[in-house]
């Protein structure tokens, strides 16, 4: 049996692997999808005092609590300087990392750092709808249709603009490097979804350095809940 520890992006929270978690399951592992502190059925506790370092030890104190070894850590989109920074802190905990659909942070690095313009407008919305601190969920995330279209709708909360701003501080800035990888691209959305993110957050394109295992789902943003099936499988892989 294989520990899958799934760590969400911004404005969603645990419930966004809900159609993932039983595939695992059903192959005999154990699987914990945390919400981090302040996001979804945690919404009470948004603060603008929250930021990345919040999140990190959301992760840590989860791997401690339920003294959890060989974890396969799985971070998806904002998820990934979660599950970077995780690493740095408790490695001997962590087998294989996964990065879904998202960029490598390096150290002293922010999420903002990756697409800076896309930032910009977020910080510009923080300020006119958001106190300044918190940045309101929009768009679709990639889900287009029903009844999962309506689902993101209903469960998306705000985040506090503070995580997508504090930089990554690591003590093995090569703790990345270190671990068995993975990174999984969601390729839908054909050639413009693809110039946008070349233009916009080049970061997040598939990484070239040696010792990457490199995947691709044919579907938007949130593979979790678009092509849970076929994530599921890509999971299981590294198994």
């Amino acid at each position: 049996m294989t520990t899958f520890v799934l760590v969400h992006g911004a404005w969603v929270g645990g419930w966004c692997w809900q159609k993932v978690i039983p595939f695992l399951e059903a192959a005999g592992h154990e699987v914990y999808a945390p919400t981090l502190t302040g996001l979804a059925e945690r919404a009470s506790e948004l603060s603008p005092d929250i930021g990345l370092d919040t999140h990190i030890q959301d992760i840590v104190g989860l791997l401690e609590e339920k003294n959890l070894h060989g974890v396969i850590l799985v971070g998806h989109s904002y998820g990934s300087m979660v599950i970077t920074g995780v690493v740095d802190q408790v490695p001997e905990r962590i087998a294989h990392l996964v990065y879904l659909d998202t960029f490598v942070p390096r150290d002293g690095e922010s999420l903002a750092d990756s697409s800076p313009i896309v930032l910009w407008v977020l910080r510009k919305q923080a300020q006119a709808h958001g106190d300044g601190w918190r940045v309101d969920p929009r768009g679709t995330y990639g889900v287009t249709t029903e009844p999962d279209l309506s689902w993101v709708r209903s469960k998306v909360t705000p985040q506090p603009l503070k995580t997508l701003e504090q930089p990554l501080h690591l003590k093995n800035p090569a703790i990345v490097s270190a671990k068995p990888r993975t990174q999984i691209a969601c390729t839908g959305g054909g050639f413009f979804r693809a110039l946008l993110r070349r233009l916009l957050a080049p970061r997040a394109l598939p990484p070239t350095e040696a010792g990457w295992r490199l995947r691709q789902i044919p579907t938007s943003h949130c593979a979790m809940i678009t092509m849970p099936r076929e994530l599921a499988d890509l999971l299981l892989e590294v198994v």
